[in-house]
């Protein structure tokens, strides 16, 4: 470990940028930036980010563990803010530039985003005042400070003051400035704007620009308003450092000399350059930037590193003297030493106040949190007639110990805030994840689960001895009206949608980079396309995974992949660049479905706007946990499709049972309260069983849309509950790949062999037919055969097993393992069962899963049963109408495999959604199914329909033509919508098309005229309405080119589609849609036929050896063909004389 520098100079840098807030601008996260800095014998570090304060989690985070590591450290908060004089005049120009449409629409395109990328050259001009603003360093002394800052970058980032880029004024300063530091930053600074604006009229008006400036300043500041000097080769850099030295000393400010670092170490100066030219792939690149890299940092003329008092020094004196400008060295000297003052006797050391933040409103006046929640759940349990129940009671009083002890009452009235609002506008999911454990989750209907009924146990989700924060899933129909109207009602300081930063990763990261470099596209291709499939066998070798998807992490591609090590062996450069770049920040977007939620949330983080949204500055996932150490909670509030398939079924019901012609969604809730809440539908159903997960019968069954499971599932043939929970527990890489799958189906066949050791062990695994799938056994068993061994030790033995190595985990999982052996010891089992059952432990400690979760989940796949076991063609409906696009062709063929006609699309016929006919053996496809046409097209159709003929059509009295034009009647004669319409005047559906759309009549005269006119155009082609029919709605027409007859011989022949291409058959049938002619490297030709088969995948397939003239395929015709596959390459054929059949 090198030793760590010791500078004669004191100085701390009180300007410096990280990726985290200074995308494509800076480069390296704030960690390395402190500990660079440190090791370079500084004490302490600002970070001033541009317009945000994005990065100030990794820096409080770090900030800590460097304390703990025992360095003396201290963490300065700041942000280089944008900064303009007037809002207001900003403003005006603004709203005058958006009356203009052509601007307006310039401008919304390029005004919003949450990842602003900073254009230095552009700062350092003069600017039109649409894209005005100057930078501004603000360093906090306090919490005070803090929340002030927080405030202003919240107010930059609201709409009104943003463009491009967030923005505060002089009004904003004065208002929130207590507790500030500022200072008048770089080149694109307060006092450079004065410098670039008047240059031009000499240096009295620049000096009284910058005069002016410095007043306004000193009226808000005070004495903490400081004049910046920086030291490079720009020579504007150092008229403006006189300039500034000047002023100062005219009006009594402070000088202070920054680094303005940019990259954690001087090493990194080539890949910064490199990160920022990344930033304007496909965008318009400034003029200044090549995609030349400089040949070395002289080159650029400054370099940007966390500097040293001594570096600084130096700097000084090299650039100066390039320069040729002579400074007073004492001035210069103390602008240096002045920061290490104002970072330690102006400038606290503290942390952010994490104290957890959450709403007051969900508290009822009068009451405290506890007593709040202990009134609600208590009057829950009684809504549930289970109020005298002593075991729900001794279980409810233990929950609301444990919640009031760990601070979370509030938490949960916080959620139950959010679900009774839910609750109210759509339908919700009987629960999700650990918190199906909780009894108050379920008397505050927060889930719908009943803990008690099933054995699930509040300590998988909230133990007593742990100190993560509660994390309740919340699965919705619709996330986004959900949190709409929570932010409309709550409001935007109270309601924030949860930021995803997005990294740089390694394939694009190689594309990029080779295309700087000049390498040929084939030759990096080659690379990217290979790296990941060389990496996954032995990484899933190295992790002991025998089955299922895998992806390698970026170490283990670089470790494993012979091709990309041979590619950077050959490139080094590119390794270095890669090295360097992977994991940079590269974009903003939002979390899936997470918010947090409490009062005056832009006094307590600094908000940004992204795409319009107003979100948090700080991450909250798998990656990164910055949201809970800084003092906030995530909601999670998810879509599920499921949902939105059961209230659209549940819509057809009432309409036709129950004669409600427009159902309101309370009549879809009391219909869900009445049938299929998980307290009223009946679990025992063995009817549903045997119809749905026995015969296979599957339609959008929650769990049940691929393959696999579905096999699965009819070989274990459930009968409860617990049983699909326990198949949907074992369907997944750890236990397949382990053959639990095949063992617990021979179990359930025969449960009497199953022996068991004890008759705890059998208590606590009769239901899963003597394994262990759910993680709650390990945690019973450990608990009821354990001495004194609680239930909470036992849930923290699941985490301790899948922990490896030493330290205090290790004597946890220790002290843990001894109780769980005398304890069985005392209980009469030998000590070499007792190790066995121990080792079980920890064998399937890595495949174990949620109870709490599967069961939820298991509740909505029966529901899902129920639904298409009782109302199948209401349920298919709803299941054709949700399903996503990319599944809709496949969905229709399920459809069509159970037995349902498809009517085509009819203008007189087809509505908004799938609808059902009066026999219930027809489903009508809608005329949104139709691609390009629009909303108001369609309710032009449906408000004045029917229409007997295509005059009435098309000159409807009452009909809205702007709304149903030209482009409209197009998409609904050539998908077939109005094929009914056509009559025995036309001479097929290309006259017609012709005569109505193509030269659309503006009256009867001109229609009749069309008509002749057009009569020899006839019919399409069968190609050409097959290709319609794809185009514009997406679903291939099999009924055209494949007749029952050759379906029926298919089905005798077992001959698969080859999206179920079975290997050891390696024969499968498929429809050839394109035939692309290649050639090898040897001038050989070989096609690339593109196909498509009933289960909707387009797939591609390289035929080899190809005889051109002698070899034809025909397109749109079914063929049945013998295969290769390759994992990597793909289908393939090495003769289509020999291999290739076409059918019928």
């Amino acid at each position: 470990m090198p030793e760590r520098k010791v500078s004669k100079i004191q100085f701390v840098n009180l300007h410096g940028h990280s990726v985290a807030g200074s995308v494509f601008d800076a480069l390296g996260y704030p960690n390395e930036h402190m500990d660079f800095a440190y090791d370079n014998g500084c004490d302490a570090l600002a970070l001033t980010d541009h317009g945000n304060m994005n990065g100030l989690a990794y820096q409080v985070l770090h900030a800590k563990k460097m304390q703990e590591e025992g360095k003396d450290f201290k963490p300065i908060f700041g942000c280089e803010a944008y900064f303009l004089p007037s809002l207001s005049e900003w403003r005006e120009e603004y709203t005058t530039a958006m009356e203009d449409k052509k601007q307006a629409a310039a401008l919304k395109k390029s005004g919003q985003s949450g990842a602003t990328v900073e254009d230095e050259n552009d700062s350092k001009k003069v600017q039109g005042l649409l894209r005005r603003r100057r930078h501004l360093i603000l360093l906090v002394q306090n919490q005070k400070g803090l929340n002030n800052l927080f405030k202003l970058i919240s107010e930059s980032y609201k709409p009104e003051n943003f463009y491009r880029y967030p923005r505060m004024d002089y009004d904003l300063l004065a208002k929130y400035n207590e507790g500030i530091i500022a200072a008048s930053a770089c080149l694109g600074g307060v006092y450079a704007g004065n410098y670039w604006e008047f240059r031009e009229e000499g240096s009295d008006a620049v000096l009284a620009a910058m005069g002016e400036t410095t007043e306004r300043m000193q009226e808000i500041f005070g004495d903490r308003w400081y004049a910046e000097l920086q030291w490079n080769n720009i020579p504007e850099q150092h008229e403006l450092n006189q300039y500034i030295i000047t002023t100062a000393q005219k009006y009594g400010v402070k000088l202070i000399s920054t680094a303005d670092s940019h990259y954690p170490n001087p090493r990194a100066w080539k890949d910064r350059e490199l990160y920022k030219r990344l930033g304007w792939l496909g965008k318009s690149r400034p003029d200044y930037e090549t995609n030349e890299l400089p040949a070395g940092v002289e080159e650029i003329g400054y370099e940007l590193y966390p500097k040293n008092g001594d570096q600084m020094w130096s700097s000084f004196l090299q650039y100066s003297e390039q320069c040729d400008q002579e400074y007073d060295p004492d001035l210069v000297m103390d602008s240096i030493t002045n920061t290490h003052d104002i970072a330690h006797k102006r400038i606290e050391f503290f942390y952010p106040d994490n104290t957890v933040r959450l709403p007051d409103f969900v508290v009822p006046e009068g009451m405290t949190d506890d007593e709040a929640l202990n009134r609600f759940s208590h009057e829950g349990l009684g809504t549930f007639g289970l109020a005298d129940n002593p075991e729900y009671i001794d279980r409810l009083e233990r929950e609301l110990s444990v919640i009031s002890d760990r601070g979370f009452s509030k938490y949960f009235l916080t959620m139950k805030a959010i679900s009774d609002r839910a609750m109210d506008a759509m339908l919700v999911g009987p629960g999700r994840g650990s918190a199906a454990g909780s009894l108050v989750a379920y008397v505050l209907k927060i889930t719908q689960i009943d803990p008690i009924k099933y054995g699930l146990l509040f300590s998988r989700f909230l133990r007593s001895d742990a100190t993560d924060y509660p994390d309740i899933d919340y699965d919705v129909s619709d996330p986004m009206v959900l949190k709409e109207s929570l932010i409309e009602e709550w409001g935007r300081d109270t309601v924030a949608p949860i930021s995803n930063w997005n990294t740089l990763q390694l394939r694009s990261l190689i594309k990029d980079i080779s295309k700087f470099y000049g390498i040929e596209f084939t030759e990096v291709n080659a690379v990217t396309s290979k790296m990941i499939f060389e990496a996954t066998g032995p990484a899933k070798k190295l992790h002991g995974i025998k089955s299922g998807v895998y992806v390698p992490t970026f170490e283990e591609v670089m470790q494993f992949s012979v091709t990309l090590q041979s590619f950077l062996n050959k490139y080094p450069h590119v390794k270095t660049h890669v090295n360097a770049l992977y994991g940079q920040t590269r974009s903003c977007s939002r979390h899936a479905g997470g918010v947090v939620i409490a009062e005056d949330l832009d006094e307590s983080m600094p908000l940004i706007n992204s795409g319009g949204v107003r979100q948090t500055p700080w991450s909250e996932g798998q990656n990164v946990r910055h949201l809970e150490p800084m003092g906030f909670i995530k909601f999670d509030i998810l879509g599920l499709s499921t949902l939105r398939m059961m209230e659209g079924a549940i819509e057809h019901i009432l309409r036709r049972h129950h004669g409600i012609e427009n159902p309101t969604f309370e009549d879809v809730r009391e219909y869900y309260g009445k049938n299929l809440h998980p307290d009223v539908i009946d679990f025992e159903n063995q009817d549903i069983y045997k119809n749905i997960f026995h015969r296979g019968k599957w339609a959008g069954i929650f769990q049940f849309t691929e393959g696999g499971a579905q096999n699965f599932c009819v070989r274990a043939k459930p009968d409860s509950i617990i049983d699909i929970s326990a198949i949907t527990s074992i369907f997944r890489p750890g236990p397949l790949g382990a053959n639990v799958d095949r063992d617990y189906v021979e179990a359930k066949k025969s449960p009497q062999y199953v022996k068991y050791i004890h008759p705890t062990v059998q208590e606590v695994t009769e239901e899963t037919f003597g394994f262990l799938i759910f993680q709650e056994q390990i945690a019973l068993l450990a608990h009821k055969l354990g001495k004194d061994l609680s239930l909470d030790e036992g849930n923290a033995l699941r985490k301790l097993l899948t922990k490896k190595g030493t330290g205090s985990k290790n004597d946890k999982k220790t002290k843990i393992y001894n109780k769980f052996m005398q304890g069985c010891e005392e209980k009469g089992i030998s000590k070499s069962d007792s190790q066995r059952l121990w080792d079980t432990f920890e064998y399937f400690s890595g495949y174990g899963f949620n109870k709490s979760h599967a069961v939820s989940y298991s509740v909505l796949s029966f529901q899902c049963a129920w639904l298409l076991n009782y109302y199948p063609a209401e349920w298919m409906a709803a299941f054709l109408d949700k399903e996503p696009e990319s599944r809709k062709e496949k969905a229709i063929n399920i459809a069509k495999r159970w037995g349902f006609e498809l009517a085509p699309l009819d203008v007189n016929t087809s509505g908004m959604v799938w609808e059902i006919s009066d026999d219930g053996k027809t489903l009508i496809q809608p005329l949104t199914s139709i691609k390009g046409l629009g909303e108001k097209a369609i309710e032009q159709v449906i408000a004045h329909r029917p229409f007997s003929d295509i005059e009435e059509f098309i000159f409807h009295e009452e009909m809205s033509y702007s709304k149903l034009n030209k482009k409209a009647l197009d998409a609904l004669i050539r998908s077939g919508a109005t094929s009914d319409l056509v009559d025995d005047r036309f001479t097929g559906l290309k006259h017609f098309w012709s005569a109505v759309a193509v030269d659309r009549p503006k009256n009867k005269k001109k229609f009749r005229e069309n008509v002749d006119l057009y009569a020899p155009e006839g019919d399409f082609t069968d190609e050409e309405m097959i290709q319609y029919q794809v185009d514009l709605t997406g679903v291939f027409p099999f009924e055209k080119v494949l007749d029952q007859k050759i379906r029926d011989r298919l089905d005798e022949k077992y001959i698969p589609p080859l999206g179920e291409f079975d290997s050891e058959l390696q024969v499968a049938w498929f429809v050839p849609r394109a035939v692309i002619p290649k050639k090898t490297k040897n001038g050989k030709t070989y096609w690339v036929v593109e196909v498509i088969d009933s289960t909707s995948q387009t797939t591609k397939i390289k035929c080899w050896g190809v005889r051109p003239g002698n070899d034809v395929i025909h397109l749109n015709r079914p063929y049945m063909a013998k295969l290769d596959y390759d994992p990597q390459w793909g289908f393939s054929s090495r003769s289509i004389r020999h291999n290739f059949r076409l059918l019928g």
